[in-house]
């Protein structure tokens, strides 16, 4: 047996038991007639204690050389703790250590296994599996753990039945770029990875198995951001003979027992059901889909208030819109000209910024004072919601890239004054979502979710003469500025599935070469259904108080895609490729 207890086990009460330990030595310290050693695994630290007077010599001499990450198993006796930890659960005592055996030696780490460490992130990222022992990502990989049992326990209790969908599939011209695998068997033929589990799901519907879920890898070829990675899992999940509501409700009761199971809380703002705001709304009170509701700076729209004045900018623009930043009158010029020059990096490309200062004495000091007047201002301050002591800062130009620098100065704005708080919960769902987006690249529509996604009843006679305006029966969960999940009622008809692929490009041959499998299961009595699928990444690291989901991942890919501990991707040599039916040209 290697061990009786882990070292995160033994108490006050368990003084003068015989013990059997094993872990890794995270410290050692060497008083000549006394040694500690501090060790470690998964559940916490023990301190151990090598003393001359008790401890035999040679067990002393082999405690003196023992280095950091050595892998030990000792045999004594718990005893009191002279110098009390008040901080460590294990503080109160100690183990005086009659036999020790060292299990594996090692190299010295390439950086600290401490809380506070001293590797950057490429090398951790490099040696993953040492920065795994570090409680701060040990502790994020339980807590996904206890996410996902969460989410299995309770999608179990409500009937939805687990099923596995598989990883090699077509692939399909739709949505991001597909991660291809060469067939060897079937030259010059190529498997995808799953974008998602889409079609399968409906299949299941078909198949009649009426809730499904499945916490599932999915891989995208897409550039990558601190919140993405090539490959992520999603919890996936279909219902049939459901609308719109019945989906809300459902994964609503999901969100509501995550956060009370795992966080404790209920959110404040939830109320019997989570609030709810359409897209054109979402975009026309905060500049994006997918709003942090936690504070306010709503946008004011003022054209009516700021053109036909003398100033060319704004009359020029097809967007004049504000906010009033709480307090944001503290600002010195300085900080104020920070700020503009935030928003004109390329990342934002601003032009520039307006603002007025809603001074205490109820006057109002601006960057334009010699075009407006305080009526004028006072006007501003009304339809932007702003106080004494209050900034406004107003941005201009074209309506969609105006609404989005500002919706981005908005969040960096609450990042600076401390609004975003990692405790505080704030569900929403966005609904009534356009059906289809233009693309100008390829000068024709796009679906905005996919192309399975249902319009909304009684919309589908739109598409013929105003496709723009084509709402989709599609929802996304937002919690804290991030989209969580997002689903829709799908298309369960042949008819109306032809017709949907016929205003997206399809030729009827194109449609049936990639979709002719869940075309025919229509035929054969598809129920109406729906569903919704969540970031599991994202979504733990939201209730894990943070935003970047590499965090909790094991073992992440870095910015470029690449994972730097296994030095992938790789090349393959040219037997494999032969094999593949494969040429490939090798740069120099």
């Amino acid at each position: 047996m290697y061990r009786t207890h882990n070292n995160g086990q033994l108490r006050a009460v368990d003084i003068n038991k015989e013990v059997t330990l094993a872990g890794w030595v995270q410290k050692t310290r060497d008083k000549g007639f006394m040694v500690w050693v501090d060790l470690r695994d998964r559940y916490g630290i023990t301190q151990l204690i090598f003393d001359e007077e008790r401890t035999s010599k040679e067990v002393i001499e082999k405690a003196t050389k023992l280095g950091r990450e050595f892998v030990i198993q000792v045999k004594g006796t718990v005893i009191e703790r002279v110098s009390k930890n008040p901080n460590m659960p294990t503080g109160d005592i100690e183990i005086l250590v009659s036999e020790l055996n060292i299990l594996n030696e090692s190299l010295t780490p390439p950086f600290t296994i401490e809380d506070e460490t001293d590797g950057g992130e490429d090398l951790r990222m490099k040696y993953r599996y040492l920065d795994i022992r570090r409680k701060p990502v040990r502790e994020n990989l339980i807590f996904r753990s206890k996410v996902a049992m969460a989410v299995r326990n309770y999608l179990s209790k409500e009937g939805f039945i687990e099923v596995e969908t598989p990883y090699l599939i077509k692939s399909t011209p739709e949505g991001a770029r597909d991660f291809v695998v060469p067939s060897r068997m079937n030259a010059g033929q190529f498997y995808a990875l799953p974008q998602s589990p889409q079609t399968f799901k409906q299949l299941l519907m078909v198949g009649g198995l009426d809730k499904y879920f499945q916490i599932v890898k999915c891989f995208r070829d897409e550039d990558l951001r601190a919140d993405r990675q090539p490959e992520f899992t999603q919890i996936d999940c279909e219902m049939a003979f459901v609308e719109q509501e019945d989906i809300l409700n459902a994964f609503e009761g999901l969100t509501k027992h995550l956060l009370k199971e795992i966080n404790g809380i209920v959110p404040s703002n939830s109320g019997s059901k989570f609030p709810r705001m359409t897209y054109d709304e979402a975009m026309e009170k905060y500049g994006n889909d997918k709003p942090d509701i936690r504070f306010g700076m709503e946008f004011g729209e003022l054209n009516a208030v700021a053109q036909n004045k003398d100033f060319g900018i704004f009359n020029q623009a097809e967007l004049v819109v504000g906010i009033a930043v709480p307090g944001g009158n503290a600002f010195t010029r300085k900080e104020i000209d920070n700020l503009i020059d935030w928003l004109k990096r390329p990342q934002i490309d601003a032009l520039g910024m307006v603002y007025v200062r809603c001074n205490e004495d109820g006057t109002y000091k601006s960057s334009v004072d010699k075009f407006y007047d305080q009526e004028d201002f006072a006007k501003w301050a009304e339809i932007t919601g702003a106080k004494t002591g209050d900034l406004i800062c107003v941005l201009s130009g074209a309506k969609n890239k105006a609404r989005t620098q500002l919706s981005a100065l908005r969040m960096h704005l609450a990042e600076q004054l401390g609004l975003r708080k990692n405790d505080e919960f704030a569900p929403l769902w966005v609904i009534d979502f356009p059906l289809l987006e233009w693309d100008e690249e390829t000068n024709r529509y796009h679906a905005m979710h996919h192309p399975f996604t249902s319009p909304k009843p009684g919309q589908l006679e739109l598409l013929a003469t105003n496709p723009g305006e084509v709402k989709a029966n599609a929802y996304d969960l937002v919690l804290n500025g991030n989209e969580i999940g997002g689903g829709s009622i799908r298309i369960h008809d042949k008819k109306t599935q032809a017709l949907m692929f016929d205003y997206l490009g399809f030729t009827p041959e194109e449609a049936k070469a990639q979709f002719g499998f869940l075309m025919d299961a229509f035929q054969y009595g598809a129920p109406p259904h729906g569903g919704i699928a969540f970031g599991l990444d994202r979504l733990v690291a939201i209730l894990g108080g943070q935003e970047t989901i590499r965090d909790f991942i094991a073992f992440p890919k870095n910015n470029s895609g690449r994972d730097v501990m296994i030095d992938a991707p790789a090349p393959i040599d040219m037997k494999q490729l032969d094999e593949l039916h494969l040429k490939v040209e090798i740069k120099k």
